[in-house]
């Protein structure tokens, strides 16, 4: 494993040690610190100075509270995160952000846990961003198959943190960016983030990481679908997992119609030509040729100034995204908006008012 660096190991404390599994891998499921009858203990109220101290001195229990905060929709939370966020700004690790995408049943979380095994022993500090399907009912994250990664969320130098998608379309969070930037000012070198795995539609992690990479399997149906536009065409590579077994050959054949299919297609990347892998994570075989493939495209987006000129895109990128989600926000609590907007809701239901005039007269209350 190429690019190795020494360990730098997060501060363990007394507040943060009793925490340190729970909070890098299933944040949002607190410990049981009480018996019935009994009142819990509250955790002690932090400043945005102990915040920004923690996540500076790789506290993990402290940054996931920073990602809850920046996560919450409560105003008084996202004051205190983005002030939190505004500290940590220039404190930036020289990192790699890796975007892994694929449909559900590719083994990304098997494929996360071997490569960030490996990453770990190289002396890399590791962030996954698990980005899990939300509840219909309660918006919350299922967090099912994040129990996959056990081995890797072991490690201490592996920060893991599953999130809701909250419904947002491109297989991310509303908040994934904020989030790669917390977690580089943990000083975490290598940022994996895993998409929800929901088909075409899962494209705007590609604005958010410096290399794309797409996880198939043999035998999918898709594999002769490959030049269809979508996905594939933002891939910076694509690999076919599950080459094991009797499924190695299969795997080999998909590979051969992908590298075919790509042939046609632009590079997603300027002076990057997309290329077509196969791995087992099962038994951990081409892991270690993946990521040779990653540090080469660091090293040649680097020489070339691409790497850098994207970005400045993701941050123009998340400058829009910003003011998209701040002004949806400001336009749902004006007291004007929120007087009317039932009766608007309730007329559209019942055929009284076009959806148009509906949102034109909400619209028209927001501006004045």
């Amino acid at each position: 494993m190429p690019d190795k660096k020494p360990p730098r190991r997060p501060e363990w404390t007394p507040d943060n040690a009793g925490e340190e599994f729970a909070t890098r891998v299933m944040k949002g499921v607190r410990r049981k610190e009480h018996t019935q009858g009994v009142s819990p203990a509250r955790r002690r109220e932090l400043s945005v100075d102990d915040y920004v101290d923690g996540v500076l001195r790789g506290d993990s229990a402290i940054l996931a509270r920073v990602i809850t905060l920046i996560e919450s929709n409560a105003s008084h939370h996202i004051d205190i995160g983005q002030e939190v966020l505004q500290h940590l700004s220039a404190h930036r690790c020289g990192s790699i952000r890796v975007g892994i995408t694929g449909v559900p049943g590719a083994g990304k979380s098997t494929f996360i846990e071997a490569l960030g095994l490996d990453l770990i022993r190289a002396g890399h500090r590791l962030a996954v961003l698990a980005v899990d399907p939300s509840s219909s009912r309660t918006r919350g994250s299922i967090l099912g198959d994040k129990t996959r990664m056990e081995l890797l969320s072991r490690e201490r130098d592996c920060f893991i943190r599953p999130s809701p998608s909250g419904g947002e379309l491109g297989g991310v969070t509303r908040k994934t960016r904020e989030t790669i930037a917390l977690c580089e000012a943990a000083d975490y070198d290598v940022i994996l983030v895993e998409t929800v795995g929901v088909g075409q539609n899962e494209i705007t992690v590609r604005s958010m990481v410096d290399f794309f990479l797409l996880l198939k399997i043999a035998g999918a149906g898709d594999e002769l679908q490959a030049i269809k536009k979508g996905v594939v065409e933002l891939a910076d590579a694509v690999v076919i997992n599950k080459a094991d077994g009797a499924n190695r050959e299969a795997a080999l054949l998909a590979r051969s119609e992908f590298e075919r299919a790509l042939h046609y297609l632009a590079p997603a990347t300027p002076g990057w030509r997309t290329p077509s892998l196969v791995c087992s994570a099962h038994e951990h075989t081409g892991i270690d040729e993946i990521w040779e493939m990653i540090t080469r495209f660091r090293r040649l987006t680097d020489e070339s100034g691409e790497f850098e000129r994207r970005r400045r895109q993701q941050a123009k990128q998340w400058m829009h995204a910003m003011l998209r989600n701040e002004l949806t926000r400001a336009f749902y609590q004006d007291e004007t908006v929120k007087t009317r907007l039932a009766g608007c809701e309730r007329e559209v239901e019942e055929g009284k008012k076009p959806v148009t005039q509906a949102v034109r007269e909400l619209l028209e209350l927001y501006r004045h």
